[in-house]
């Protein structure tokens, strides 16, 4: 028997994990590949950002041996993705790794480089595992993206370190996993943050105030009004729940005396109070047991977003005259964000690392966090299930309360966040019109920009919400032009700069944003046709006359198959013969897809037409695709440059 505890290089030499000792088999009461765009996208986000000459630990394998072979206790997502993400990247692996009992995922396995090969080779799609082809296809399409060299990514790979533990024989697996449930979970970098920040602070009460209102934003479930008690929100927010938080300290000093050092949020004379109850209608739906209202970011990245808030609003400066936080955001650098911040910041000329001021910045910084907090609540797209809606559905809405006569038990309800001007007298029947255009101009920044890492647009929306003390929140009639200057600016950098010379063919490299904003557009161009549009996850770049024509049933188009009047975008789980058929094949074949596909699409469908004796795909090739395109890039140049 081997030691119980080995550790390998994910590339090692000329050898991979795959093709060391044995082999690896997923049993069949473990799930199947279940692993999707986000974990994905920050394997390959956490890979690419490891450091020259740094080693980096993904994990470790749990295993059961038996002769030859190593029964996958734990971590066989992270292994499966590892086999798909070293096939993407051209290894040729040996085939140590398969499913038990599971005849599509193994055939899928060993079809690997015809899939990834779009669709080129000799199978089964039948036989196809969807899981496995799914993640095959975010891989590839990630690598292509984001411009990843394979080469580099290979050679980080050699500094990747995983653990394979092997439990000892004999080891109640039923046992092992009741264990490994319960196990508790490692100390957060926001919570050695959250310790660091309160050491600054010296009044205990100061302490206490500062938990709470971290607390309270911490939880990025419903809305933060609803994480304090009902006395305090009162104090924080006013008589109707739905006010700015303060900026000053001494406004908060009832928060410390209402408040035990346990965090408690009821005081016991409220408990056996008989009209008391716990109010959680924003967070919990009792009947479904979900979540109401869902952030569209974690508390980790809320803190990064603020704290550049905080450096841009402040007017922060950097001692060094450089900038002091870098455009990037990333989870794993959130202490030295803040501590470089803290020890380079110059803050209304003074050093914020003087201990005399540290305590200053820590105040001042759980305020802002509160405030940005609610502004990003009202203001801020989120996904609200409610009713018999289990997908959910885009929510731009802000927290009102109902009060009974007697002002016992006030309850809290939501209603269309409103977008109004000073003295505007007719803002009512204006707002419906600026909530949509609102939503839908924050779902499409959503769904292009999937990973957390590069939603710069959450802080840039927050900065110009937050700036001279708020007063934008008078002119937020306004606010739907903001944001649709900073998707603008995306647009011409991003695709306009790069396709200079006037030939749009960046192919399936074309950025999400460019075709999520022209279907913005388009909707806004004709509402009433457009009425049943949504956006949604569609992050498949696709050729609608394909590159590679399956069964050379029709001849390919090398010259103009890349051209974005020949693109469309549309959802990871179509049929993945999309790709490969003919125009006219798929417009009959996928019309209920195209028909809630994105806008652009639908219009490519509609237009691909028999012309006399000329095919459909032919006059597509030849006539309509160009026409298309000339429509669309005449549409986007308008806008983005007043033409």
């Amino acid at each position: 028997m081997g030691k119980a505890v080995d550790e390998f290089r994910i590339i090692e030499n000329d050898e991979n994990i795959f093709d060391l000792d044995g082999e690896y088999v997923i049993p069949l009461y473990q799930r199947a590949f279940a692993w999707e765009e986000k974990q994905l996208f920050q394997l390959v986000e956490d890979l690419n950002d490891i450091p020259a000459g740094g080693r980096y630990y993904i994990g470790s394998l749990v295993v059961s041996k038996s002769d030859n072979k190593y029964e996958v206790v734990d971590g066989q997502q992270r292994l499966t993705s590892l086999f798909l993400l070293l096939s993407c990247l051209g290894e040729e692996l040996k085939c140590t790794l398969s499913f038990a009992c599971r005849d599509k995922s193994n055939y899928t396995l060993k079809k690997i480089h015809e899939l990834i090969d779009e669709g080129k080779g000799n199978y089964d799609i039948e036989r196809i595992e969807s899981g496995i082809h799914q993640g095959i296809r975010i891989l590839t399409q990630k690598i292509k993206e984001d411009g990843i060299d394979e080469s580099e990514l290979l050679e980080k790979l050699r500094h990747v370190i995983i653990y394979r533990i092997e439990v000892p024989e004999h080891t109640d697996l039923n046992r092992y996993f009741e264990i490994m449930n319960t196990r508790g979970e490692q100390l957060e970098q926001h919570d050695i943050l959250k310790a660091k920040l309160m050491s600054y602070i010296k009044s205990d009460k100061d302490k206490l105030v500062f938990t709470k209102i971290w607390e309270a934003c911490s939880d990025m479930t419903g809305y933060v009004q609803m994480h304090f008690d009902k006395n305090s929100r009162e104090w924080i927010f006013g008589y109707e729940w739905g006010g700015l938080p303060s900026d000053k300290w001494s406004d908060y000093k009832e928060l410390a005396n209402n408040a035990s050092e346990e965090g408690n949020e009821f005081r016991i004379i409220d408990i056996i109070d008989q009209d008391f109850e716990v109010d959680y209608s924003d967070v919990v739906d009792d009947e479904n047991n979900r979540v109401r209202f869902d952030s569209i970011i974690e508390f980790p990245y809320f803190l990064l977003h603020s704290i550049r808030v905080f450096v841009d609003v402040q007017g922060i400066s950097n001692k060094h005259d450089d900038a002091l936080l870098n455009e990037f955001l990333d989870d794993k650098k959130l202490l030295s964000n803040f501590a470089d911040v803290v020890k380079d910041g110059i803050w209304r000329g003074k050093y914020i690392n003087d201990e005399r001021n540290r305590e200053q910045f820590s105040k001042r910084f759980i305020m802002a966090l509160l405030r940005y907090r609610y502004l990003f609540d009202k203001y801020i797209l989120k996904r609200e299930y409610a009713n018999d809606n289990s997908d959910g559905e885009w929510s731009l809405k802000e927290l009102c309360v109902s009060r009974l006569k007697n002002n016992k038990n006030p309850k809290p309800y939501y209603k269309n966040t409103m977008f109004s001007t000073r003295g505007e007298w007719n803002q009512e029947k204006k707002n419906p019109d600026r909530v949509k255009e609102n939503i839908m101009l924050q779902s499409a920044l959503r769904v292009s920009y999937t990973s957390p890492k590069v939603m710069h647009w959450i802080t840039e929306l927050l900065i110009w919400l937050a700036m001279d003390d708020c007063s934008s929140l008078v002119e937020m009639a306004n606010y739907r032009s903001e944001t649709e200057s900073f998707v603008q600016e995306a647009v011409r950098k991003k695709f306009f700069d790069v396709c200079e010379d006037g030939e749009y063919t960046m192919g399936v490299n074309t950025p999400h944003i460019v075709f999520n904003y022209l279907d913005y557009l388009l909707w806004c161009s004709n509402r009433n046709e457009y009425k049943d549009f949504v956006f949604e996850f569609r992050n498949s770049v696709e050729h609608w006359y394909p590159q590679h024509p399956s069964g050379g049933t029709f001849e390919s188009w090398s010259d103009g198959v890349d051209q974005f009047g020949n693109l469309c975008i549309i959802q990871r789980n179509v049929n993945s013969k999309f790709s490969n058929m003919a125009p006219e094949a798929k417009k009959s074949t996928f019309k209920d897809m195209i028909a809630k596909g994105s806008i652009k699409l639908r219009i490519m469908a509609e237009e691909t037409e028999k012309k006399g004796n000329i095919s459909a795909s032919a006059y597509w090739k030849d006539e309509a695709c160009q026409r298309h395109e000339k429509k669309m890039i005449k549409m986007l140049r308008d806008v983005c440059f007043g033409e």
